[in-house]
């Protein structure tokens, strides 16, 4: 055993709940579990480390960013303010295309200084596992450009990266008039582009995004690149997107705040991930909230996630989620912390390898100062994290 942490109250996340140890010890060699259990049963080790009653879990998951853009849209923010509407300032060249503007006029090496600030704040949370989506690019190049800076971005800093093709965010300005025409870039062309740079893609199924035919269009240049699938759906209307990505197993569908009893239904049978993000409904001043209850009765899956993007969560901090998905979404203490662990790791298809304190797991824990599971909910702009540990690794 390489090193050991004891004396320790483990939330391992295994089974219903939290899985809790309260007395306990968990080792690593190699960078992987190689022990949990009470801590009077602990084996030797190289280094043993005593947590002084510390609470484990996982290593946090951050399921659904945008981590990678350029620019800010604090202006913009601001106008609606004043009382702009988001179609005013689209039309006034603002809203996603003013972040793909500035996301193009950016080398990959400025995309990557740019977003490490914003990945360092959520890594000083207790993240180790962070998905990062493409889409503010909208040409193959620059689509592909975004995957090598947020694949970068894992060489930078000691943090799993998974890494999401949304080149289906958004028609970009030369395709307004034929957005079936880029429909047919991003699958003829962006998608085998990226099979070797994205481990999933990704769309937007909205009225001011792409119809559900032409995502299935996108899920089946996914599928043929053997790329699984995940989407934006049901978070501002409704068009049965939720089910349009369960149909295609879908490890997610994400927002759905007008979803209904079929898609619910759907993705039940399907195992998608609900991945809910109050920052965003937050920042939108939404008033129609995911049907949580719902989703917990057929037995869905619930994560939350950042959404760190400039337009409508420019927020870095994961925990502040768990106290969203709390008071705004009505999500248990227990819920919040699987929402952000067990659950955030199937929806990324790792829940092999992550989300849960197993033997044979990566060593990926966060280690805090505190032994109660509800302070990491409770607290609101204050961060307990005493140690973050990837890969059997403090860092």
């Amino acid at each position: 055993m390489d090193r050991i942490w004891t004396n320790a109250r483990i939330a391992t996340l295994t089974g219903d709940g939290l899985g809790l140890i309260e007395c306990g010890a968990i080792g690593a060699r190699a960078g992987r579990i190689a022990w949990v259990g009470d801590a009077g049963a602990a084996p030797g080790a190289a280094e043993v480390i005593d947590c002084a009653g510390r609470l484990i879990t996982p290593g946090l998951i951050d399921c659904h960013t945008h981590l990678v853009h350029g620019g800010s849209r604090a202006n913009e923010w601001a106008m609606r303010l004043e009382g702009a509407t988001y179609e005013e300032i689209a039309r006034a060249g603002g809203g996603i295309v003013s972040t793909m503007r500035a996301t193009r006029a950016m080398s990959e090496g400025e995309l990557v200084e740019s977003a490490l600030p914003r990945l360092d704040a959520l890594l000083a949370e207790g993240v180790t596992t962070i998905e990062i989506k493409s889409g503010y690019g909208l040409t193959v190049d620059d689509e592909l450009k975004m995957l090598r800076a947020a694949r970068a971005l894992g060489e930078a800093r000691d943090v799993r990266v998974a890494t999401t093709l949304l080149a289906a965010h958004a028609v970009p300005p030369e395709y307004r008039d034929d957005p079936d025409a880029y429909v047919d870039l991003v699958c003829d062309a962006i998608i085998p582009a990226a099979a070797g740079l994205a481990d999933a893609v990704d769309g937007f199924c909205e009225g001011i995004g792409f119809t559900p035919q032409q995502i299935a269009r996108v899920f089946d240049a996914a599928r043929a690149a053997g790329l699984p699938v995940k989407l934006h759906a049901e978070q501002l209307s409704h068009l049965a997107g939720a089910s349009l990505a369960a149909s295609y197993g879908a490890l997610s569908a994400d927002h759905l705040e007008h979803i209904d009893a079929a898609d619910i239904a759907a993705m039940a049978g399907a195992g998608t991930v609900a991945v809910l993000l109050p920052g965003a409904y937050y920042f939108m001043r939404e008033t129609h909230k995911p049907p949580v209850q719902a989703l917990r009765e057929a037995g869905v899956p619930i994560a939350l996630a950042s959404d760190c993007n400039p337009g409508t969560s420019p927020t870095t901090s994961l925990l502040l989620m768990l106290n969203m998905g709390a008071t705004l979404f009505g999500l248990s203490v227990t819920e919040c912390l699987r929402a952000v662990t067990v659950n955030a790791a199937r929806a990324l298809g790792l829940q092999a390898d992550i989300g849960t304190l197993e033997v044979g797991k990566a060593a990926d824990l966060a280690i805090w100062n505190t032994s109660e599971p509800a302070e990491l909910v409770y607290r609101i702009g204050f961060n307990p994290l005493h140690a973050r540990i990837k890969d059997g690794l403090c860092n």
